[in-house]
């Protein structure tokens, strides 16, 4: 359990990698990641996070505030309607590694993924549109899974700037159609509320 005051998942067990998240839980550990050399990091107090996922893959955690990860979203977001889906998925990633919360990451991931979509549409590569179609649609079923959302926070504030189930059933649709190139590269009209 992580009983240190104000750390992420305070007071929580943490969650074996496969099982099924619940709200706001996450599993936290240290890593040895290394942005600079071990020594300057550690001087400057600087540590890399992992974060265990539901597939059960450590992911970096790089905490960062709710009001900053959401105006990376919102960055990211208004990228992505300009069809600016390399920059929008740049943009997003801070707020995906900047989150404790598995359902949060599960967005942040979903939307990068179906930026990154684009990307590959934007390349006439339409097996990279399938592959990431499918990983975005299977975060953003893990999303609408845990519905109805929370009264309060940054996850309630992400949510209520994208449609969550729209996107979802484009993303199955566009990710298994026979020519997924046309409508991947252009922004999906149901991304943003």
């Amino acid at each position: 359990m992580n009983d240190e005051p104000g750390a992420p998942g305070a007071g929580m067990p943490p969650i074996p990698a496969g099982q099924a998240p619940r709200r706001g839980a996450s599993q936290v550990a240290g890593a040895g990641g290394d942005g600079g050399s071990g020594a300057d990091r550690e001087a400057r107090g600087d540590r890399d996070l992992t974060i265990v996922d539901p597939d059960g893959r450590r992911k970096v955690y790089r905490p960062l505030p709710g009001r900053q990860r959401l105006a990376a979203l919102d960055a990211g977001l208004a990228a992505y309607r300009r069809g600016e889906f390399f920059e929008a998925h740049e943009l997003m990633e801070p707020a995906w590694m900047g989150s404790a919360d598995l359902v949060e990451r599960d967005l942040y991931q979903g939307l990068i993924k179906v930026a990154a979509a684009g990307v590959h549409a934007t390349r006439g590569n339409p097996a990279g549109v399938r592959k990431n179609l499918a990983g975005a649609a299977r975060r953003l079923a893990r999303v609408v899974a845990n519905d109805p959302p929370p009264r309060e926070g940054t996850l309630t504030g992400a949510l209520a700037r994208v449609d969550v189930r729209a996107l979802l059933a484009w993303a199955e649709r566009v990710g298994t159609s026979d020519d997924p190139l046309p409508d991947a590269a252009r922004p999906a009209p149901p991304m943003t509320r």
